[in-house]
């Protein structure tokens, strides 16, 4: 005679076995960002641009300037030159920071800018991977001004994770750029 404890079983796995499979839909995070609104940088600085609102603008020594964002935990820091005949030196000087991430990266993209009107003449160089900063920028009006610029992230860097803060931030760079004003 048969356990009622294995008929039990039997009748468990035996009902449980159907065919009506419903495959598990794909989840994605619904992440929402404020609408980009921009102020002017302030007066103390040898160039001007716009920035977020979201964002806190810290003036440091030698006209260096650090973009704070608290809510995305990111950090713009740039860095003023005044150039001296030595534009090559500073060009070079800032693309190896960006290259010194290619170990890392799966790809680095470069997109030039130029408004000569306003005599703005820069590159934004986009390092996706796992990299410590995704989106760094050189700016220069070829005789005076050098500014370049790396974004940071207080955490460790995952791409996949933080790949639509890049992309919000991506804008805000562009801004940056597209008002950039060099005060002579």
């Amino acid at each position: 005679m048969k356990s009622p404890l294995f008929l039990f079983g039997l009748l468990v796995l035996l009902n449980s076995c159907n065919d009506n499979v419903v495959p598990k839909p794909n989840a994605y995070l619904s992440l929402s960002y404020p609408k980009a609104t921009y102020q002017k940088s302030s007066e103390a600085l040898p160039y001007r641009f716009q920035y977020s609102v979201q964002a806190i603008l810290n003036i440091k020594p030698r006209s260096w300037s650090d973009l704070q964002y608290p809510d995305l935990k990111a950090e713009l820091n740039m860095t003023y030159q005044k150039v001296d005949k030595d534009i090559m030196r500073l060009f070079l000087d800032a693309e190896k920071l960006t290259y010194k991430h290619a170990l890392k990266a799966d790809r680095i993209e470069m997109h030039p800018y130029e408004n000569k009107s306003k005599k703005v003449y820069a590159k934004i160089f986009e390092v996706t991977g796992d990299v410590a900063s995704a989106i760094q920028f050189q700016a220069t009006d070829s005789t005076k001004h050098f500014l370049s610029g790396a974004l940071y992230f207080d955490a460790s860097p995952n791409y996949d994770s933080i790949l639509p803060v890049i992309d919000y931030l991506k804008k805000d760079i562009e801004t940056l750029i597209e008002t950039l004003e060099w005060k002579h």
